[in-house]
């Protein structure tokens, strides 16, 4: 039995892990790939674009699939395609082949991440879950942070085409591992929901499209006609789904407050963390005239910050209760990120790299207390779908952090000095940390029940 979780685990780290840097590893190695192809930077937006808007049509499926086919089933299978596309995406000799290659990955990725949640959740009681926090932590936070420095470490000595041949060893090994050493969860049957899945395979990808062409382009009427649709599509979606007996996502999870709270306090710790993560590069290189690389060692002190949270965690939340605990970190964070905001990116560069161990710390005990308190009282049969509803908005999270800093870039460069700007546009970071903490005082009648709990 000790070894079965030890199996599950590891299978949950590495899928996730793989899932996750490749979100960030990409982005540093885009004026590389405009290079070989032949293209001018603005081209390879397609390259995230597909990504983003293939895990969006995939996610909603997740819950479904794994409860209908199995999650074993379902885990084994999109951990395959992700591999294959990641093989796809290497041996590509085109912009338009890689983007399409791009296409499946992410349509694979939509699956691994809630599936992944649900084998881990579905094993480990809510007590046992506060003692997963350094599994937890590396593939939702540490990943996307070192996603930088690996990517400048690939083009610095290698080729862009390294940072998806490198998923291919690790999708084998978890795919044989999971074949022969899961065994499959009980399996729920439903109806599938045509018309949801319509509304909100149609709805997400337009407002993912919309949050990343804001990202890329600015405010256009393209992106006024996406917003404008997608928001109306997931509108209907909601109304919809509630009044069905067997939806395809059960919104009605929603009214859990601890489930609410929790689902928007790690959106929006999310949402800050990657639009930190896009910024800071871009305006420590602007500084310094410094390499990708070089910009991708200040961030990644982030991520040895968050390593430490998750040991921290256990000790922190029995002492001040979990969600006293995210709170605490969100403000913590808010702090720091005033502080960078404040002193620049000229400051002495192992202040800078202190300052973001810090953050690490911080804003991994929000992100990580978020999680493990989401899905406390959500039954084994509700698993699969709470953990896509999760997701959903962890995604939509992390495109509106990106798009919130590039707006505000964009915009405040018109009227002040660009090293002001990027300034400025990490203080609007700030903006989506203070959400975050307003929604954390949402479940306030759940805080005796977590901080009851041993770690």
């Amino acid at each position: 039995m000790k070894a079965q979780r030890a199996v599950i685990i590891a299978l949950y780290v590495v899928a996730m892990f793989m899932v996750s840097i490749d979100g960030t590893i990409v982005n540093v190695l885009l004026p590389t790939i405009a290079v070989e192809f032949g293209v001018t930077p603005g081209a390879t937006n397609g390259i995230n674009i597909g990504y983003l808007v293939s895990i969006a049509v995939a996610l909603p499926a997740a819950g479904y699939l794994s409860n209908r086919y199995g999650v074993k089933r379902m885990y084994v299978l999109s951990v395959s395609l992700f591999t294959l596309a990641s093989l796809l995406c290497g041996w590509a000799g085109s912009l338009q082949a890689l983007i399409l290659a791009r296409v499946l990955q992410g349509l694979a990725g939509g699956i691994i991440t809630p599936v992944s949640m649900t084998l881990l959740f579905r094993t480990f009681s809510p007590p046992e879950r506060q003692n997963l926090s350094r599994s937890l932590v590396l593939p939702i936070a540490f990943a996307p942070a070192i996603g930088p420095l690996v990517g400048g470490l690939f083009s610095e000595y290698l080729s862009w085409n390294w940072a998806f041949f490198i998923n291919i060893p690790f999708g084998i090994i978890i795919v044989l591992i999971g074949l022969f050493a899961l065994t499959e969860f009980e399996i729920f049957k439903a109806p599938f929901d045509t018309k949801g899945y319509m509304l909100i395979a149609l709805g997400l990808p337009l407002l993912m499209l919309t949050l990343s062409l804001i990202a890329s382009d600015g405010v256009s009427i393209t992106v006024v006609f996406c917003a404008i649709v997608g928001v109306f599509l997931l509108r209907r979606f909601y109304v919809y789904e509630r009044k069905i007996k067997e939806p395809l996502l059960d919104v009605r999870l929603y009214e859990q407050p601890l489930f609410l709270s929790s689902s928007l306090v790690a959106m929006c710790s999310m949402g800050a963390l990657m639009g930190m993560l896009y910024l800071f590069p871009l305006m420590y290189q602007y500084a310094y005239s410094a390499s990708a690389l070089e910009s991708s060692l200040i961030t990644f002190t982030e991520a040895l910050g968050l390593m430490v949270a998750s040991k921290l965690l256990p000790r922190t939340s029995k002492r001040f209760g979990m969600l006293h605990t995210v709170r605490l970190g969100l403000i913590g964070t808010v702090m720091i990120f005033c502080c960078i905001a404040i002193i620049g990116p000229s400051a002495n560069p192992w202040l800078l790299r202190g300052l973001m161990f810090a953050v690490g710390i911080c804003l991994g005990h929000s992100v990580i207390g978020s999680q493990l308190s989401a899905f406390h009282h959500v039954a084994k049969s509700q698993m699969s779908k709470a953990t896509t509803l999760y997701n959903m908005l962890n995604r939509v999270g992390a495109a509106v952090g990106i798009a919130l800093v590039a707006t505000t870039l964009t915009v405040s460069g018109r009227y002040f000095s660009e090293i002001l700007s990027y300034q400025y546009a990490l203080v609007a970071t700030v903006v989506l940390l203070l959400a975050g903490l307003g929604c954390s005082l949402f479940a306030k009648e759940q805080e005796t029940i977590l901080k009851g709990e041993k770690a």
